[in-house]
Order: C-alpha cells, then sequence, then structure tokens
C-alpha cells in the first residue's frame, strides 16, 4: 500500500497566507500539517508515498525530500495546478494500478483515522464523520448498508441510511483503481480539468462496491480559511496529540 497525497493547488481561500506558501506547510502546533501527515503515514506502515506538486513545489520537495524516515517519497508535477484537484490525481495515474490511499493534504487528523482504514474489510473505501454539520462546503457521503451510494456538495440520493461528511481519504483497492482512473478521465473530458476528483468517485461507488468506515467522535478538520487554521491549532491539536502520544 502506497500513499497519494495532493498537494499541488493555491489554495486561494487561504490568501495571503498561500501566495508564497503551499497551504500543506502552514503551521500547526509548530509543525507543517504535510510533516504530521509524513509521519502518520510512516508510523502506520506505509513505505512510499507520492506527493502531487505544482504550487510552491520547491518548497513540498524540501520539506519531504526523498526519504521521510523509513518511508520513500517521489513526486509526480502538475502543471495545471491552478485547474481542478481531478487533473493532479490523474496526473499520478499509474499509481492507482496498484493499491493506493488517496489524501487531500491539508487535514489535521489523529493516526487512528489511516489504521481503521487501512484495517477496513473492504478494498476501497472511505472514511466518514456522522456528526457533521452541513454548511453546503462539505462533501458529503451518503451510505446504505456497509457502501457509500453517492458523494458531493450537492448529490443527494433517493434514500439513504446515514449521511455524513468525506475527511478526503479514500483507499482504492487494486480491483477498482483502473476504473477510477476512467472515471477520471470522463470527468476532466466533462469539465475540461476544472472539477474536483470527487466527482469521479461519485461516478466509481455508482458503480463498485466503497465501503466506508466511520470516524464519528475523533477530532479533526479540513484547513481550508483562515478560521479553520485558528481552529486547528486550537481545538483539534490538542486532542490529536492526546490520543497519538506526541
Amino acid at each position: 500500500m502506497r500513499a497519494i497525497i495532493l498537494a499541488a493547488g493555491i489554495a486561494r481561500r487561504l490568501a495571503p497566507l498561500t501566495d508564497t506558501t503551499h497551504k500543506c506547510l502552514l503551521p500547526v502546533g509548530g509543525r507543517p500539517m504535510l510533516a504530521r501527515m509524513l509521519r502518520a503515514l510512516e508510523l502506520c506502515g506505509i513505505r512510499e508515498t507520492v506527493l502531487v506538486v505544482g504550487h510552491c513545489a520547491d518548497q513540498v520537495r524540501a520539506l519531504a525530500g526523498d526519504r521521510f524516515g523509513g518511508m520513500a517519497v517521489g513526486y509526480v508535477e502538475n502543471p495545471e495546478y491552478a485547474k481542478g484537484s481531478v487533473l493532479s490525481l490523474y496526473a499520478a495515474r499509474a499509481y492507482l494500478e496498484a493499491p493506493a490511499l488517496v489524501m487531500d493534504a491539508d487535514v489535521v487528523f489523529p493516526r487512528e483515522f489511516l489504521r481503521r482504514l487501512l484495517a477496513a474489510p473492504a478494498p476501497s473505501a472511505l472514511l466518514v464523520d456522522r456528526g457533521f454539520r452541513d454548511s453546503g462546503e462539505e462533501v458529503k457521503i451518503f451510505t446504505r448498508a456497509d457502501r457509500v451510494i453517492a458523494l458531493g456538495k450537492k448529490v443527494v440520493p433517493e434514500r439513504w441510511d446515514a449521511v455524513g461528511e468525506g475527511v478526503g481519504f479514500f483507499k482504492c483497492g487494486a480491483g477498482d483503481g483502473l476504473e477510477f482512473v476512467r472515471r477520471l478521465e470522463d470527468v476532466i473530458a466533462e469539465g475540461s480539468g476544472v472539477s474536483e476528483y470527487e466527482d469521479a468517485l461519485h461516478l466509481l461507488v455508482l458503480q463498485r462496491h466503497v465501503g466506508w468506515v466511520d470516524i464519528t467522535g475523533l477530532p479533526w478538520t479540513e484547513v481550508d480559511f483562515v478560521e479553520d487554521l485558528r481552529r486547528a491549532e486550537a481545538d483539534v491539536l490538542p486532542h490529536v496529540v492526546r490520543l497519538d502520544g506526541e
């Protein structure tokens, strides 16, 4: 199992903090978010991580290097990083031929997230937080029994058993990787590359069995706005540190 971290976008909603610094390099508790993520992956047994880079790529490379502890680190360039994340993941499509964790680079989370996702019996699975407040910004994941049936910010199926917020982590099994790539291609063709990779993931769950893992009650946040950064520092990180022991 390898990890693919999407760390290419500009993050304009965090400007001016991200004008000359990549969002994933912003510090939380004195350490860049990306460093925390790489540390969690290494400690959970991931031996290779591929970073998709674009905006401030040299800074990202300087932080991660070619090894992070015992974990090898590689890079894929997305020259069209100012467009949607679908192009970033498509740039790394060769790495979806084997089992992979697809991860957004802007999440502060405990290692328990990775443990649960890796241990999930379904070869492909998503993390779901059912304790969310729907502001319209969240990627919502709808489930029925043990599978995901729809996801997106505006997608609402006719019926479902449970709904929660997606964390931005997807375990993609080897049997679903090629189909996922085809769905990425469909989304790129329809939207000229300005769409997000979750649009392709929605198409995938309509065709393939994708399981879900409940992480309701565990501390985490995605960092999109300045207030998210403050919340990560003041509210989320102390609970993460207590769980992880560091």
